[in-house]
């Protein structure tokens, strides 16, 4: 294993998944977002295509046997117009920090719906990490934006796909898994447009170097998440998915003149510091070679 090689390629794909949410915001002030999700699936079918058809493999495996892989497909659509829709409805600084919750609530769909053992501290860990949430959205205050509920709606979303991900087949390839995800992007970036009455707008040239940009970030960024993960130890990388909000606020702070307030870094860091203390429980579990019968798997 080469965890500081990975390391390094992995917070470069966090990088290039914050520049990719900031290109997002600047692009849906003039572009439909279900516009910017068709084209992104459009692009990053066509790479995983090839990619997959290259090595031999089936886009669309036999349903029988493969039931897992088309809902999650079904999910990633979701995931698309929750991150999407959020994205340029917030503040990208409220969007990274809230976002961040995401390991936190995989670790609870995990327990609620898989069975996997979560033990008093985890949950109390998950408990003020959602806290952590409450800091930042307000619910109730004069200054709570009901369009934050969409970023509660794109966490979830990306949660149950990432739930949904750990019963997959271990037959079928990330380049499938990466196509079709992509492939449900097609039809739910038109099928956001028909809800929300959009009317087609036909980008500008600066625009669609915009579009360009969100596909190539998000396919390169993609990229280099797989290879960290293939290099290295894929627990040792899960701290550095932080390195995102990091990237994201500095990105808000320079380029939005956004200010995040005291609230939203207190909000942020407890997040993180749940997340970080769940990723160690778990490693150190995970680590136990013959664990006893009776012990709290807290």
């Amino acid at each position: 294993m080469h965890n500081a090689r990975a390391n390094l390629l992995f917070i470069f794909a966090m990088a290039l998944f914050a520049v990719q949410d900031l290109f997002i915001k600047w692009v849906t002030a003039t572009v439909p977002t279900s516009e910017v999700i068709f084209f992104l699936g459009l692009g990053g079918t066509l790479v995983f295509a090839l990619v997959a058809m290259r090595s031999g493999e089936t886009l669309f495996p036999p349903l029988r046997g493969h039931r897992i892989l088309y809902l999650r497909t079904f999910s990633e659509g979701f995931c698309a117009i929750f991150i999407f829709v959020s994205l340029s409805a917030v503040a990208l600084a409220t969007f990274a920090t809230v976002f961040q919750a995401v390991p936190l609530v995989v670790t609870m769909g995990a327990a609620l719906f898989l069975r996997e053992q979560v033990g008093w501290r985890r949950w109390l860990a998950i408990l003020i990490g959602f806290c952590g949430v409450l800091l930042i959205i307000r619910p109730g205050s004069s200054g709570f934006d009901s369009a934050t509920l969409l970023v509660l709606g794109a966490v979830l979303s990306i949660s149950l796909r990432d739930v949904i991900s750990r019963r997959l087949p271990p037959a079928v390839s990330t380049s499938v898994v990466s196509f079709q995800g992509f492939t449900a992007l097609i039809i739910a970036g038109p099928a956001l447009g028909f809800l929300l009455r959009h009317q087609p707008v036909l980008p500008s040239v600066g625009e669609w170097m915009l579009i360009g940009a969100v596909i190539g970030l998000g396919i390169l960024g993609y990229a280099s998440m797989l290879v960290a993960m293939r290099i290295g130890e894929v627990s040792a990388l899960a701290p550095f998915r932080y390195s995102r909000m990091v990237f994201s606020m500095g990105l808000g702070i320079v380029f939005l003149a956004e200010r995040p307030d005291l609230l939203t870094y207190a909000g942020a860091a407890l997040i993180i510091a749940t997340g970080l203390y769940t990723y160690l429980r778990e490693r150190r579990l995970a680590r136990k070679v013959a664990p006893l019968a009776g012990i709290d798997p807290a």
